[in-house]
């Protein structure tokens, strides 16, 4: 069978709604789209790890420590589902982690800021998460099986994170004038950063069309942003706080809310890796994959191991 005609049986599966599953026949594009998309969520699962990471040992209650000790462990275990996802289109884990300690693979923009406060934890859960949350549900829909069966439980545990971030900022609106303003302040500087975590605007996204196409998109960059605006600006009047933007405003028209233009040079710049902690995340991210080297090769000694006994009893 051609090239042409398998390319249309491949597309006529896709407008069918049915699931490409790893031994199926793919373009080589679609294959590499999906294991550029899927690492790089992978990755963000694992740095994402580390501000919060860093708040463990100083949460304000030992209630508040167990909560986020759980959200950690659940970061770690996105990232492990997603690069097992991954690994059925052909890349080894050690390839994806490889390309990620040399800076070669990229992960999202918005780990490359500091957590610097208490409250910081709250506007992560609630605005970091809340947009990963929106581009994660149209993921469930997502074309390649593997993706989407891995994000049905990502997604459940990330609405989990949203509340939690919520209720910690709740929190802090409801307390002292110092509490509101550290609240108020956190939200001031998560608020742009989170926007920009739904990638270049449309008009520049090199890949959207091909990814809608093929299903492994459901909805355009500006799309899902707008969608974040609007659920954010009904949600933040429960906390009495508000957005840092002066053209924040309902449009009757559109029936959506107006917002800002967002600083594109600074998004390039950090997504470039000069962020305010892009060095420090990757070595963080060196120092543990090192620290760890013990580990792998423990493991590996004791398969090849258990794979000599196999074959000596068999024989």
């Amino acid at each position: 069978m051609s090239i042409t005609n398998l390319e249309q049986l491949f597309q006529d599966k896709i407008d069918a709604e049915t699931k490409i599953e790893p031994r199926d026949w793919m373009p080589d594009a679609y294959r590499k789209t999906n294991i550029r998309q899927i690492s790089q969520h992978a990755h963000s699962e694992v740095v994402g790890m580390l501000p919060e990471g860093n708040w463990i040992s100083r949460a304000p209650t030992l209630k508040r420590k167990a909560i986020l000790l759980a959200k950690v462990q659940d970061e770690g275990g996105h990232g492990l589902y997603l690069y097992s996802a991954a690994e059925t289109l052909g890349m080894s884990r050690d390839e994806m982690i490889a390309d990620l300690l040399s800076g070669k693979a990229k992960y999202s923009s918005i780990f490359n800021y500091p957590a610097i406060t208490w409250a910081d934890m709250g506007a992560i859960g609630w605005l970091v998460d809340g947009a990963a949350i929106l581009n994660q549900v149209m993921l469930c829909r997502t074309s390649y099986g593997p993706y989407a069966r891995a994000m049905v439980r990502i997604c459940k545990e990330e609405s989990f994170h949203q509340r939690q971030g919520f209720d910690i900022l709740l929190s802090l609106s409801r307390g002292t004038d110092e509490q509101k303003a550290m609240c108020q302040d956190s939200i001031n500087r998560w608020w742009w950063p989170s926007l920009m975590m739904f990638g270049p605007k449309d008009s520049e996204s090199t890949n959207s069309d091909q990814s809608m196409k093929w299903k492994i998109k459901r909805k355009t960059n500006d799309e899902l942003r707008q969608q974040f605006v609007d659920m954010i600006a009904e949600q933040i009047k429960t906390l009495g706080m508000r957005l840092p933007d002066d053209q924040l405003k309902w449009n009757e028209n559109r029936k959506h809310y107006d917002y800002g233009e967002i600083n594109w040079e600074e998004f390039w710049n950090v997504v470039k890796g000069n962020g305010p902690c892009n060095k420090q995340r990757l070595e963080a991210r060196r120092k543990a994959h090192n620290d760890g080297a013990w580990v792998r090769e423990a493991a590996k000694v004791h398969a090849e191991k258990k794979a000599a006994r196999e074959k000596q009893a068999a024989a």
